[in-house]
């Protein structure tokens, strides 16, 4: 062995030979194997490369599922991708814009043929990555969620709820892209503190001397709160589409005020003075505008209150004929024209500063518009219901604890669920329209009329698996598809069981459903893992997985979070090329507690991690001289039990205590205490004292052989040990140190061998104990040593009053580790 381990000699070697034995693909596992152990992959998307949340994360699942498949389970840990709507067709877009083009140009169809150009050049990238990872996936059962077989899984899952009267289609407020011109979802939703301003602006009461008529301005500038009210928002735009003023019910400024009626200020439109629990007391003046269409809290108060619906923005940012003469300005362009003419009028209090947080599109940065769209949607009261009760009564468990109330409040007060975005790369409704009918499936400017009246649905369509042959509304056109394709988390929702087949029964779905564990990010524990619940129960009427563990944040070290824009990002590819992916795995590990929130990534860990590694090599080569010097060609040596040693029984007695320890850690997802013990043990129990122990034990031929068998023992413990979290190194090592399999065969590889069983008649509490005294008095001597600056080979004496019989009976020992001549 050299005199340090390279992992760049030896990673993707070791990759390819577990990846021949096809131990990955859990129906090629040797043995009868009667438990199996499920994870699936949380999809990351085509667009995506591997960051540092995705190695800490999938290192995780990867070292339970080493961990099971060594425990003799059938383990599948299931691999995909996600085709990811809006990311993807950005990212192509952008390539076409390079080239001087549009998808508009390019037409729908040869857009999507671009789209899987583009995936099948760049879409398992992230994929390649994870192997350079280590993650034992069984990639044979690959998944893409724009697979053939998948698709027909949406569908099916779509018509569904359909059929069931789950979904419907109408207007609702919706985060809207104007650059993209979709509805997007709120995970595709980011927020930039920024500084803007907090305009106060004067609502006149109707009746008061100062109320403007339909045609001549405010005349009057001495207003007093007998005259008017006054709101603050940043958005002076939306007041052209302000239904009324809110105050909370319990502020004593307003009480006299309430029921009265305020005339808008430039569109001259009466609108109430009304309450509402929602209303902050402490923002402004405490009287806020509401404008229904184009908030989602004021669309909350406006359905309450019955409040006018009245569209003033349109689909692509500008203003619509509702906005009266502003109609056709941009957003910015309305409202200084608007702030122009109220200053004229003397209808501006005062302007201030304001920091506040601005939603934008997370994929392109424009500033989102509350907007009231025609979409699908998704009835979230009643099939919520049951994933409550999975976490209430415990039949799910998440973990950390604190997560379950964020899970439990979220689908309390779920709304309903947008289903559709207007894109072009996706899963298309399955909605077909009759061509000779009342078409409306596009994106239109939304009268007040609409949006007032009573919606009725079309009748010109119809929802269906497939396409009809011919239509069967007016039985002659050909029916015509919807254009709008589903939110990409709808089609992930089925994630855990449309991978196994649903809505086919299939084997897998027999056998490797329900899954075991889920391991993901906090921000999508209600968008994904709330969603998958509920359709799990709702399809195949059993809880996808039984435990949820939200694993903790990667901060950069300032604490903030990581952004490559901001220069704070740090890609664990080139921190593997550099250290070892077997280090970044430990590295990451190692700072991590179970139910922590976040961590700052310090790269000294990965550092240390290295270090580690290089450590434990050491160990093995040691180990390997001390077997090579009896000679043996086959190692068949065993315990003589007459002739051990406190030392002996102290490392067997503590090697065992960490077998039980670290096996209990992990089946408790306690991943990094475990590694911490490990480390500990490793470096400063088996290397600091019983390899020195060793050498001396070892120039003694009647303890010699004893000694190599502990060695060769403990050594083979640690490396099945160490398997889940630094699996590299520890294949290589295992099969170099087993003397009868000098070279890698797969019949014995590390992978596929018995985890360790704690043998707990050589737990020896007593001998822990007395070895204790062994190392404190060495401890006492070397400290002395350094306080009298004694060279390091120079013998001294060392006087012990009335010494403890474990004492004289190791004596050799301890002169040995402390260079003294104890009296």
């Amino acid at each position: 062995m050299e005199p340090t381990y390279k992992a760049k000699k030896y990673e993707n070697r070791v990759y390819q030979l577990w990846q021949k034995s096809g131990f990955f693909n859990p129906d090629k596992l040797p043995g009868i194997r009667k438990r199996t152990y499920t994870i699936v992959i949380p999809p990351p998307n085509v667009t995506g490369s591997l960051h540092l949340g995705h190695a800490l994360n999938n290192t995780i699942q990867d070292i339970l599922i080493r961990f099971y498949r060594m425990n003799g389970y059938r383990t599948l840990w299931l691999p995909g991708t996600d085709h990811a709507g809006i990311a993807t067709q950005n990212v192509v877009e952008k390539e076409l814009k390079k080239e001087g083009l549009t998808r508009h140009q390019l037409g729908r169809t040869k857009f999507v043929a671009r789209v899987w150009q583009w995936v099948r050049k760049y879409g398992n990238l992230i994929i390649n990555q994870l192997k350079k990872l280590g993650c034992s996936c069984d990639w044979s059962r690959k998944r893409f969620t724009l697979d053939r077989a998948y698709t027909k899984a949406v569908r099916e899952a779509f018509v569904h709820y359909y059929k069931k009267g789950l979904i419907y289609r109408g207007p609702r407020i919706v985060n809207w892209c104007p650059r993209c011109t979709t509805a997007i979802s709120d995970i595709e939703v980011k927020y930039q503190e920024v500084k803007g301003k907090l305009w106060y602006i004067k609502y006149p009461l109707k009746n008061s001397k100062f109320e403007t008529s339909n045609t001549d301005p405010i005349q009057n500038s001495q207003f007093n709160t007998q005259n008017y009210i006054t709101v603050a928002t940043t958005r002076p735009e939306t007041m052209l589409g302000d239904t009324a003023v809110a105050v909370n019910p319990n502020d004593e400024r307003y009480q006299k005020l309430i029921g009265k009626t305020v005339i808008l200020p430039l569109i001259n439109r009466e609108i109430p003075i009304i309450t509402h629990r929602l209303v902050d007391s402490q923002f402004g003046t405490g009287a806020v505008k509401i404008t229904p269409a184009h908030d989602a809290t004021d669309w909350q108060i406006g359905r309450e209150k019955k409040l006018a619906i009245i569209n003033v923005i349109g689909p692509e940012g500008k203003m619509t004929e509702e906005a009266g003469k502003y109609a056709g300005l941009t957003i910015l362009e309305a409202r200084e024209r608007i702030l122009d003419e109220l200053r004229r009028l003397d209808l501006i209090e005062k302007e201030e500063e304001y920091w506040h947080n601005l939603a934008l599109c997370d994929r392109c940065g424009t500033p989102i518009e509350p907007q009231i769209s025609i979409q699908w949607f998704l009835k979230m009261k009643k099939i919520s219901q049951p994933a409550i009760k999975a976490v209430e009564r415990k039949k799910i468990k998440i973990i950390p604890e604190r997560y379950k109330k964020i899970y439990l409040d979220w689908l309390g007060r779920v709304e309903d669920w947008c289903l559709s975005r207007q894109l072009w790369w996706g899963h298309q409704l399955p909605v077909w329209y009759c061509q000779t009918g009342r078409i409306s499936n596009f994106q239109p400017p939304i009268s007040k009329q609409m949006l007032n009246s009573k919606f009725k649905m079309s009748d010109s369509f119809i929802v269906a698996n497939k396409k009809p042959k011919r239509c069967p509304i007016c039985r002659k056109c050909e029916m015509k598809p919807s254009e709008d394709v589903l939110d990409t988390w709808f089609s992930s929702a089925l994630w855990p069981f449309a991978t196994l087949g649903w809505p086919k029964k299939t084997k897998d779905l027999k056998n490797y459903y329900p899954t075991n564990f889920l391991s993901t990010a906090q921000e999508i524990l209600y968008l994904w893992v709330a969603r998958m619940i509920f359709s799990s129960l709702e399809f195949t009427k059993k809880i996808p997985f039984k435990d949820v563990y939200i694993h903790p944040t990667v901060l950069a070290i300032t604490g903030k979070r990581m952004s490559k824009s901001l220069g704070t990002g740090i890609d664990p590819l080139e921190i593997g090329e550099k250290y070892g992916f077997d280090s970044v795995r430990f590295g990451l590990i190692y700072q991590i507690n179970r139910d922590q929130q976040a961590f700052k990534f310090d790269e000294r860990a990965i550092l240390a991690a290295r270090n580690f590694i290089n450590k434990l090599w050491n160990i093995s080569r040691f180990t390997q001289i001390q077997i090579s010097k009896l000679k043996f060609q086959n190692y068949n040596l065993k315990l003589n039990l007459k002739l051990i040693t406190l030392a002996d029984k102290w490392i067997l007695s503590r090697l065992n205590s960490i077998i039980d320890s670290v096996t209990k850690k992990i089946k408790n997802y306690e991943l990094g205490e475990a590694e911490r013990e490990l480390y500990d043990f490793i470096w400063h129990e088996l290397a600091d004292w019983y390899l020195e122990i060793a050498k001396i034990q070892n120039t003694n031929e009647r303890l010699q052989r004893n000694t190599v068998f502990i060695l060769h023992h403990s050594l083979i413990i640690i490396l099945k040990l160490l398997h889940p979290f630094i699996p590299f190194v520890t294949e290589v090592v295992y099969q170099r140190i087993k003397i009868q399999n000098s070279k890698f065969k797969i019949q014995n590889l590390l992978i596929v061998e018995d985890w360790p069983k704690v043998d707990k008649k050589l737990i020896n509490q007593g001998a822990e104990k007395d070895f204790e005294k062994i190392k404190n008095l060495v401890i006492e001597i070397r400290n002395w040593r350094a306080k009298e600056k004694t060279p390091p080979q120079e013998i001294r004496e060392y006087k012990i009053k009335k010494p403890e019989k474990i004492l004289t009976e190791n004596r050799a020992v301890v002169e040995a580790l402390t260079k003294v001549k104890l009296i």
